[in-house]
């Protein structure tokens, strides 16, 4: 990665101009039994189109901040990275009541209907099913999404010393979000090509790190596992040696 990388968004820019066929973010579900593997270039787009999303539809602009109601899952980082590009702050788990704007998945669409602003829901069913009837008050980001533009280019430009991200009681800008991140990846050992598995949820900065941030920093890639209880530990070494990963955080 480059070391004048200063926001996540810089990170995704760097590892797509350096290798963008290689795979970046392989999800599983151990509930649903849900496989997605994701290559630099594949997630990048899904960014640009929900960066694209957040500008252009819901007038986002940077500073605004945007409740994050979803688990360890590839679309809440696709999420994350959008935030980032426009210069929206992620705001994990935050109080809907507070935020400008807010994107819920199952279990959460209550709770985000004290969002005063757009509301966007998430299936996150196995293919990215959309809703038969999307829940009352939330538009369907499966609907919303596909038709938005390849690319992006901010209104703006994201000043890296803002905040970027909130989780519990941490916030931080862009440029301590990439610090963290790259301090992270060295103490995980992690190098370009590794893969990381994570169990982690996302509602702590160390699982977002590991399920996220480290392995973009590290130009290395993430088997993000929701639901890893579901497996024995059997299981759990058969998709260690099959993903051929080389550090876990579970």
């Amino acid at each position: 990665m480059n070391a004048s990388d200063r926001t996540p968004a810089d990170l995704l820019r760097s590892a797509l101009a350096a290798d963008p066929a290689r795979p970046l973010v392989t999800f599983y579900d151990d509930a649903t039994g849900e496989r997605v593997e994701l290559s630099v270039a594949t997630f990048a787009n899904w960014v640009a189109k929900t960066a694209n999303l957040l500008q252009g539809d819901l007038n986002a602009e940077p500073g605004d901040r945007l409740a994050l109601l979803l688990p360890a899952h590839w679309q809440s980082a696709v999420w994350l990275l959008a935030c980032s590009s426009v210069g929206v702050v992620a705001d994990v788990g935050g109080d809907a009541a507070r935020a400008d704007h807010v994107v819920a998945g199952p279990g959460r669409f209550d709770d985000g209907l004290a969002c005063g602003g757009d509301r966007i829901a998430l299936s996150l069913a196995p293919l990215g099913r959309r809703f038969p009837t999307p829940p009352a008050g939330y538009a369907d980001y499966a609907v919303e999404v596909p038709g938005q533009g390849d690319r992006f280019a901010a209104y703006a430009p994201v000043d890296p010393d803002e905040p970027a991200l909130r989780v519990g009681d941490l916030e931080l800008t862009g440029a301590e979000l990439v610090a963290r991140a790259r301090q992270d990846a060295e103490r995980l050992g992690l190098a370009p090509g590794a893969r990381l598995l994570s169990g982690k949820s996302y509602d702590t900065w160390e699982g977002l790190s590991a399920g996220l941030y480290a392995p973009l920093a590290a130009g290395a890639s993430v088997v993000l596992c929701r639901n890893l209880g579901e497996l024995s530990q059997d299981a759990l070494a058969e998709r260690v040696e099959s993903e051929r990963v080389t550090v876990t955080a579970v």
